[in-house]
C-alpha cells in the first residue's frame, strides 16, 4: 500500500498520461455520445483544466465539442444517448450548467428534438427502454434539457415529451403480485427474455430516472405509481442473508439463474443500491433508504478479485467505477466505511496499470473471445479513469457523474 503522497503523485502521473493520449486519439473514435464517444473525452478536459488550474486541457475539450458541431451540421446521425447525439447535447447543457462554456443550447440543440423524441417513443413501442442505448437515455436528456432551458416555450415542449415517456412506459410495464416490471431481451444471441435488474440497461435504470422526474411537480402525479411499483418488484429479489455473495441477481428468468451478481456499475448491487437510495430520497422513504444504505454497505466489503468479480479498471465495470460510486457516496453521507472502500478501488485501480502496450498502462477486458484491448471513451477507457482519479484527488463540488446516474 502506498502512502497519500506517493499515490497522489501517480495518479497526477497518470492524469498527465491520459490528457496527452486522449489529445493525440480522440478523433479516432467515430461515435459522439458521453459514455462511447469524444463529447465523453472532452468532459476529461475541461475537468482536467479545472483541477490543474490551467487553460490548455480546455483548448482541446473546446475543439472537440467544435469538431461535433460540424459533424452534426454535416449530416452526423447516430442518435443514442451512449453513442450518439443525445449524448453530445447532455455534454452541451452539462458544461453550460456547470460554467466551463458559454453557449446557447436553446440555439443549439432544439432542431434536433422532434428526431430524438421519435426515437424514445419507437423504442418505447418497441419495449427497449435501455438506459444506454434506448429510450431512457432519450428521456434522460430531455430531462436535462427540461432543467437548462431558459425558454418557456421549450420548457413546456420537454414536458409533454416527458410526460409522453411516462405514459409509454406505464403502458409497456407488466403488473404481477410482486409489483410493476418490464420485460427485455437478455441474450440477443439466443433471444432469451427475462426482466433486467440493473442500471446499464435494467429496471434499476428506470426506477433511477423516475426518481429523478419525482423531484418537479410537473411529473409526480404521473410518476408516482410507476416508481413504487418498480421499487416494490425489484426489492422483493432482496436477499435477506447479509453473508450472501450478492444481494441482489442481476436479472429473473425463468427457470431462475444463478441469483450471484458482480460488483459494477452496469449489473449488480452497487447500481440497485444507488437507484433505491436516490428513490428513497426523493420519496422520503426511511425504511428504503435504510435498506439502500445496507445494500451498499454490503457491497463496500467486497474488497477481493473472488468478491468482486472485477478484471479491469474502467468505469462500467471496473475499479475506478466502484471507487467513483464508494467516493460519491462518501460525500454525500460521511459514512467512513465508504470513504475506506473508495480508497482501496483507487489503489486497486492503480494495480492494474500493468499493460506496456496500453493506454497509461490499461486495458479493457472483453472476454476470452475478445481477451485485452486499449480504450479511450468515458465508459470503459481512460476518459472515464481520469474522471474518477480527478473526483478522488479533488475537493470542487461536481455533478459530471450524473451521466451515469450516480451523483
Amino acid at each position: 500500500m502506498k502512502n497519500n503522497i506517493e499515490l497522489e503523485q501517480v495518479l497526477n502521473a497518470q492524469l498527465k498520461s491520459i490528457g496527452s493520449i486522449l489529445e493525440n486519439k480522440y478523433h479516432e473514435n467515430s461515435h459522439l455520445g458521453v459514455l462511447a464517444g469524444t463529447s465523453g473525452m472532452s468532459l476529461f478536459h475541461f475537468y482536467y483544466s479545472k483541477y490543474l488550474d490551467q487553460d490548455f486541457p480546455s483548448d482541446i475539450g473546446f475543439e472537440i465539442l467544435s469538431k461535433s458541431i460540424d459533424r452534426i451540421n454535416n449530416g452526423y446521425g447516430f442518435p443514442t444517448y451512449c453513442s450518439g447525439i443525445a449524448g453530445a447535447g447532455w455534454v452541451f447543457d452539462h458544461l453550460v450548467e456547470e460554467g466551463f462554456i458559454e453557449m446557447n443550447t436553446d440555439d443549439l440543440l432544439p432542431d434536433l428534438d422532434e428526431y430524438l423524441y421519435n426515437k424514445m417513443i419507437s423504442d418505447l413501442n418497441d419495449g427497449h427502454y435501455d438506459f444506454l442505448h434506448g429510450a431512457i437515455g432519450y428521456g434522460f436528456y430531455f430531462l436535462k434539457r427540461f432543467k437548462n432551458t431558459k425558454s418557456q416555450a421549450l420548457k413546456e415542449r420537454y414536458i409533454n415529451y416527458l410526460l409522453s415517456f411516462l405514459t409509454n412506459l406505464a403502458k409497456l410495464s407488466e403488473k404481477d403480485k410482486n409489483g410493476l416490471k418490464w420485460t427485455s431481451v437478455l441474450d440477443i444471441e439466443t433471444g432469451l427474455q427475462g426482466y433486467n435488474l440493473s442500471l446499464s440497461h435494467g429496471m434499476s435504470s428506470i426506477i433511477n430516472f423516475l426518481s429523478r422526474l419525482h423531484e418537479y411537480e410537473e411529473f409526480k402525479d404521473s410518476v408516482s405509481p410507476i416508481l413504487i411499483g418498480a421499487i416494490t418488484y425489484l426489492s422483493s429479489f432482496e436477499n435477506l442473508d447479509k453473508n450472501a455473495f450478492s444481494l441482489f441477481p442481476s436479472r429473473v428468468t425463468d427457470p431462475m439463474e444463478d441469483t450471484k451478481s458482480r460488483l459494477a456499475w452496469c449489473y449488480g448491487d452497487l447500481g440497485i443500491g444507488l437507484s433505491l437510495r436516490i428513490a428513497a430520497k426523493t420519496l422520503e422513504d426511511d425504511m428504503l433508504y435504510e435498506m439502500a444504505i445496507g445494500v451498499l454497505k454490503h457491497a463496500s466489503n467486497r474488497k477481493t478479485i473472488e468478491q468482486s468479480l472485477v478484471k479491469d479498471a474502467g468505469l462500467c465495470h471496473g475499479s475506478y467505477g466502484n471507487a467513483q460510486i464508494f467516493n460519491r457516496l462518501y460525500r454525500e453521507t460521511k459514512e467512513i466505511v465508504f470513504r475506506e472502500s473508495a480508497e482501496y478501488w483507487i489503489e486497486e485501480g492503480v494495480a492494474r496499470a500493468t499493460f506496456k502496450d496500453g493506454y497509461a498502462g490499461y486495458k479493457q477486458w472483453y472476454g476470452p473471445d475478445k481477451s485485452w484491448k486499449s480504450e479511450t471513451n468515458f465508459l470503459t477507457g481512460i476518459a472515464g479513469i481520469g474522471m474518477a482519479i480527478i473526483f478522488h484527488l479533488s475537493d470542487f463540488e461536481t455533478t459530471w457523474d450524473e451521466c451515469l446516474m450516480i451523483g
